[in-house]
This record gives C-alpha cells, structure tokens and sequence, in this order.
C-alpha cells in the first residue's frame, strides 16, 4: 500500500460531511482537540513525575 493521495482525503472528507453533517463536524473537532490536549498534559505529568522519582532516589 502506497501513501494516500488527494483523491483518496476528497473521497474521506465527503463521507465524514454525509455521515456527521456540517454543523456536527466542528463539534467532533473541538473534542478531538481536547482530547489530544488531555493526552499531552497527561504524557508531560508522567514525565515529570519520573524526574521527580529518580531525583528522591538520589
């Protein structure tokens, strides 16, 4: 399988707008933004807490 070209995103596009509609679709978005948000925050915590482990070790 090769990489997607622009007619295979057109073809992705109007089925996600025939499936949701217009109005739906920022709606999806805007929770798909914060679940990435979450995420991030969330991988940035764990981070932080494993620094903060290995500097009590010492």
């Amino acid at each position: 399988m090769g990489r997607m070209g622009p007619t295979e995103w057109i073809v992705i596009l109007v089925v996600v707008l025939l499936l949701f509609g217009g109005k739906k679709i920022p709606e999806l978005m805007k929770g798909l933004g914060a679940g990435v948000k979450e995420f991030k925050d969330a991988a940035k915590g764990e981070d932080k807490a494993k620094e903060d482990s290995k500097e009590e070790a010492k």
